[in-house]
């Protein structure tokens, strides 16, 4: 029989190695969201839509999508694809739930993730109700990441010297549409 501190000791042991696995598969903690999240009316996700021409063929990516409205709305109003990138997983979770209620999660996809480092590549069409310093920030990202001519719609917030090609009032906000242009 084992001396009771050599057991005790790989107990020990033991409980160090499945508190390092533990931790191990823990996910990172997330950052603290870039903007609070607040809702876009049913008028204004409808008229971003429209601002932005949204056809079944285009895969709309709505980046900080929260519960997931503007994406559902492309899909089901529209016939397009949709993408959703939020940092927050409970608004993930319910963003998932609101497109299964929906009948549309064949088109729809939610991802956990920071806008910043998300692979937006495949969009031809995003949406953001951010504000305008996280929007200066992205349009680097958007400059390089999206193919010339994707569409870039803003609720309510600007990209500094980005001058949009239109503008739009629609339930008490600007709405505003760039289009990505050719590199140069």
């Amino acid at each position: 029989m084992p001396h009771t501190g050599i057991l005790w000791g790989r107990r020990l042991a033991s409980a160090f190695v499945v508190a390092a696995l533990a931790f191990a598969q823990a996910p990172e903690p997330r950052r603290t969201p870039d903007v609070p999240f607040v809702t876009s009316s049913a008028l204004i996700v409808t008229a971003m839509l429209k601002l932005a021409g949204v056809q079944a063929s285009d895969t709309v990516y709505d980046l900080g999508c929260g519960d997931g409205r503007i994406v559902i709305a492309a899909a089901k109003e529209f016939g397009a694809h949709g993408v959703g990138i939020d940092i927050d997983p409970d608004l993930v979770r319910q963003a998932r739930a609101n497109a299964r209620q929906a009948g549309v999660e064949n088109l729809v996809r939610f991802e956990e993730g920071d806008l910043f480092q998300a692979d937006i590549h495949d969009a031809t069409v995003v949406t953001i109700y951010l504000m305008s310093g996280v929007n200066l920030r992205l349009r680097p990202k958007l400059l390089s990441d999206l193919k010339p001519g994707t569409r870039v719609i803003s609720h309510s917030f600007t990209m500094g010297d980005w001058v949009p090609e239109k503008r739009q009032y629609v339930d008490g906000s600007f709405l505003y549409r760039w289009t990505v242009p050719e590199r140069k």
